[in-house]
């Protein structure tokens, strides 16, 4: 089992100084996939409201975003060659994400997926409970119906708890997984059980991070997706170098009685 260390704000801190400055070394890979994964969470909103279904534009938007670990793959890689000092090339970067498809990694994204569709599944049954079986003309009737009754409000409140809960749940299984799985041939289950472990190993820096992740997403989405054009990149190469200071890979036996 890979080892995991305990780590402590600063570490957050400078793994984020590390993330910008990755950004910055190899702006137009960030910049690109960032751009995809806005395009992507527009593409979701736009597909709400044509089939009447604006009501779920916020909900939905949010379990968009639920994705973003698995859109960082290709981040996650930018970063790892930085480090190593390989070349960075749209092939090589494309070539590691098209890697995945036949290792473990294509699991998590399963695991990634399967939590989201809880996700939208939790927002209907709340619906049903709280607001009944009923339609709204526009997101602004849906959004009156909300804030301006009884039911509409504890909806709200029991959802984002819900979406809390689903939200840790996923970030914990998820924050050092998917950069163990890109570097180490592991099984997915190895690489969540370590992800849980750097958490419950440093909950405060780890939790917290969590936090600010989730509020730089959130102020990301309101210009229509736009923001998420530099804060996905950011926290991808962020991700990557937490990883790398929460996470150790113990040296094959062998290899190290043969040196």
């Amino acid at each position: 089992m890979p080892q995991v260390n305990r780590i402590t704000a600063n570490d957050v801190i400078d793994a984020l100084a590390a993330g910008l400055m990755d950004f910055r070394k190899a702006p137009v890979y960030g910049l690109a996939i960032g751009a995809l994964f806005a395009a992507g969470g527009l593409f979701v909103i736009l597909s709400a409201a044509a089939l009447n279904m604006s009501y779920l534009a916020y909900p939905a938007a949010a379990g968009f975003v639920l994705i973003g670990p698995f859109a960082a793959v290709g981040l996650y890689e930018v970063s790892r060659r930085l480090a190593s000092g390989e070349e960075l090339s749209w092939s090589a970067i494309f070539g590691a994400m098209w890697a995945q498809k036949g290792r473990e990694l294509s699991w998590m994204a399963f695991v990634v997926l399967f939590i989201q569709i809880m996700w939208m599944y939790q927002v209907r049954l709340l619906l049903a409970l709280f607001l009944g079986f009923k339609s709204f003309a526009s997101f602004d009737e849906f959004l009156t119906q909300v804030i301006s009754t009884p039911e509409g409000l504890m909806f709200l409140a029991v959802g984002h708890i819900v979406g809390a809960i689903l939200s840790l749940l996923l970030f914990s299984l998820t924050v050092v997984s998917f950069p163990l799985l890109l570097e180490e041939d592991r099984d997915f289950i190895t690489a969540m059980i370590t992800s849980v472990r750097a958490v419950v190993t440093s909950p405060v820096p780890m939790i917290g991070w969590a936090f600010v992740v989730t509020a730089l997403l959130i102020v990301s989405m309101v210009p229509a997706f736009l923001g998420l054009i530099v804060v996905l990149p950011v926290l991808g190469h962020t991700t990557w170098h937490l990883y790398k200071k929460c996470v150790v890979i113990p040296q094959d036996n062998s290899q190290t009685a043969s040196a």
